[in-house]
């Protein structure tokens, strides 16, 4: 009669096992020469075709995500679009059609005393409900310092089902604010919307209508070019920094500014500040071509 089998092969296996898994992870976790080896793999992998290009970068923002905290990604305070708890109802949905967001902080007094976050689409049961107010539809506010991992994070906004939250600083005052899709956007880089081209490298490029298109980030030097104008460049690198300086505060949706000779109308806002104008002549705006 044959003896029963060792058991010592699968224990020698499941130590090899536990080897691998050990020597993985002393590749992935020390320092940075570690991290620009499996980046390197990654490129490599992607050469021999082993893994398509979209899937290496956002292998790569999945690893560069690890070193990145809420105050890294967040919008600031500044730039913040806020709603008072005593605004009137009309004056609350001109702000969420304008702005396209779909929750707001809100806060009561000072901005800095944020009371809760109001949901764009709980507007609707003013209208099913007017016996309701405001303050009767806010969702509580979730708060976080700017020392957050963004790992941890996005775990939270996955598990409380949080799709927001107010970044404070170290005195406890509010530093900014950050979504679930600015941190997403780390991994799969920027979320394309409808005016997203990925043929507008330069950041201008001409409409059916014979009006440029213009990204707020636009350097002013490039405007200036594209136009033949003279705007000032001394104080402001962008085009959206100094349409804002001269408005004195953010454009919203739809508005228009004119800043030397040139009209921007805003075609759509992100995160508190210009994502693209709609730039013509001042002179044709005037007359109905923008």
């Amino acid at each position: 009669m044959s003896e029963p089998p060792s058991g010592r092969p699968a224990q020698r296996a499941g130590g090899e096992r536990r080897s691998f898994f050990e020597r993985l992870v002393e590749f992935v976790s020390p320092g940075p020469d570690s991290r620009d080896a499996l980046m390197e793999t990654l490129a490599n992998a992607e050469h021999r075709e082993l893994i398509a290009p979209e899937s290496r970068l956002m292998l790569e923002g999945v690893i560069r995500m690890a070193d990145l905290t809420a105050g890294d990604v967040m919008v600031a305070a500044p730039r913040m679009d806020l709603l008072a708890i005593d605004s009137p109802y009309e004056e609350v949905l001109n702000a969420v059609i304008e702005t396209g967001h779909s929750r707001f902080p809100v806060f009561d007094g000072e901005r800095e005393n944020i009371i809760g976050i109001l949901m764009a689409k709980d507007l609707l049961k003013l209208q099913r409900a007017p016996e309701l107010n405001l303050r009767t539809l806010l969702r509580p506010a979730v708060f976080v310092p700017e020392s957050k991992d963004l790992n941890e994070l996005l775990r939270d906004f996955r598990s409380n089902r949080n799709h927001l939250a107010i970044v404070i600083d170290e005195f406890g005052n509010i530093a900014g604010l950050l979504t679930i899709e600015d941190v997403l956007e780390e991994i799969v880089g920027e979320i394309e919307d409808e005016f997203d081209d990925d043929e507008a490298e330069s950041g201008i490029y001409t409409l059916a209508d014979g009006s440029q298109r213009v990204a707020g980030d636009t350097t002013i030097a490039a405007v200036n070019q594209a136009f033949a104008t003279a705007l000032p460049s001394d104080d402001f690198d962008t085009i959206g920094g100094l349409v804002a300086h001269e408005l004195g505060r953010v454009p919203r949706r739809g508005e228009t500014v004119e800043v030397g000779g040139l009209a921007f109308q805003v075609m759509l806002t992100r995160g508190g500040a210009v994502r693209w104008f709609k730039t013509t002549r001042a002179s044709a705006a005037a007359d109905g071509g923008a």
